[in-house]
């Protein structure tokens, strides 16, 4: 059984990632690729804090704003590397 932190984490960061998906826009294929960039955003941020001994809005082992702000990164990254790619497809055609 996962832990409370491990389920907590996957819950906002499911919610930052379909948040996001609401905002910009696009179809199933784009709102997987927001998940996945928010799930990997927010373990990446959490894994910073917790290799540097950030502890800034701590819930338990959880560094919540380091992990938000990883996880929304990569979703503003995610959507700059898709939206450049849809040009180059538009450009084609």
């Amino acid at each position: 059984m996962p832990s409370p932190s491990i389920v907590f984490s996957f819950v906002l960061a499911t919610l930052y990632g379909a948040a996001f998906h609401v905002i910009s826009g696009g179809d199933a294929r784009r709102l997987a690729l927001f998940l996945l960039a928010a799930w990997l955003g927010f373990a990446l941020g959490q894994t910073v804090a917790e290799t540097v001994g950030m502890s800034l809005v701590d819930i338990g082992p959880l560094h919540v704003l380091p992990a938000t702000v990883g996880a929304w990164l990569a979703l503003v990254v995610a959507r700059l590397l898709t939206r450049r790619s849809a040009r180059s497809a538009q450009s084609n055609r």
